[in-house]
């Protein structure tokens, strides 16, 4: 599969369906597998954390979230499809609907997972959600205060897909630390705020901006407080590509 390395981590360039139909033979696979969706923030992120950026190499699918990866390759002289996470989560709820795969969610905060089961199963009536967590709180190196009810509890359910909310880096983290320890999940994958656009505790900026690239813009009106981790995207993260591509 065609990849393009920026920062150090390699991206596969991949549309939706080919992201879709990649994780489906996964489902068929006897083995796990995990997906990420890295945008600005983690690559920049996985130039301080060396474990984060070993996890994100060893991911069976590394799919370009964020606009600024596809600028980045751009730069770099190379082509990148983009693939957000909360698209293709939402994608994946109607394969499992379709093919009757459980799906458990893990993570966005007390109430952020049922609220999104109850949109997802208006959606998608068939879609069997065998659980959700809000995981407790989650250290920086992805443990949970909760970890040993969780993985009993994700082991009953016994789902074959998992997706943690749990947010960069953690998530990876998490999903890292204790996929072997889930046998029936086939699938895990990190999906950031998407259980909080869902449910509709965060609103996605609309459809025109995420075509210009300008979701930040809309993110730093609407959270302020945000914009440490908007300034890493749009000023540390570009500037981190310039100094790769003045190596080339």
């Amino acid at each position: 599969m065609d990849k393009v390395e920026i920062l150090g981590v390699a991206i596969d360039n991949v549309s939706y369906q080919e992201a879709v139909e990649r994780i489906r033979t996964f489902l068929r696979s006897p083995h796990q597998h995990y997906v990420v969706t890295p945008n600005p923030e983690f690559l920049v992120t996985a130039q301080i954390d060396a474990p984060f950026r070993q996890i994100l190499n060893y991911a069976d699918l590394t799919v370009a979230d964020g606009v600024g990866l596809i600028h980045a390759a751009r730069w770099l002289g190379k082509q990148l499809q983009r693939t957000t996470g909360v698209d293709l989560f939402w994608n994946l709820c109607e394969l499992a609907q379709r093919e009757v795969l459980p799906i458990f969610l893990l993570g966005g905060g007390e109430g952020v997972a049922t609220a999104t089961a109850a949109v997802l199963t208006k959606y998608f009536p068939k879609l069997i959600v065998s659980g959700t967590e809000s995981g407790g709180a989650v250290s920086a190196e992805g443990n949970s205060t909760d970890d040993g009810q969780l993985i009993f509890t994700i082991n009953q359910a016994k789902p074959m897909l998992l997706f943690v909310a749990f947010g960069c880096p953690k998530q990876e983290k998490w999903i890292f630390r204790h996929l072997d320890q889930l046998p029936s999940v086939k699938v895990a994958m990190g999906v950031g705020g998407s259980f909080d656009f869902i449910s509709g505790h965060v609103t996605r900026a609309p459809e025109v901006l995420r075509s210009l690239g300008l979701e930040w813009l809309y993110r730093l009106i609407k959270e302020p407080w945000r914009w440490k981790r908007i300034y890493t995207a749009v000023v540390i993260f570009p500037f981190l590509v310039l100094r790769q591509k003045l190596k080339m």
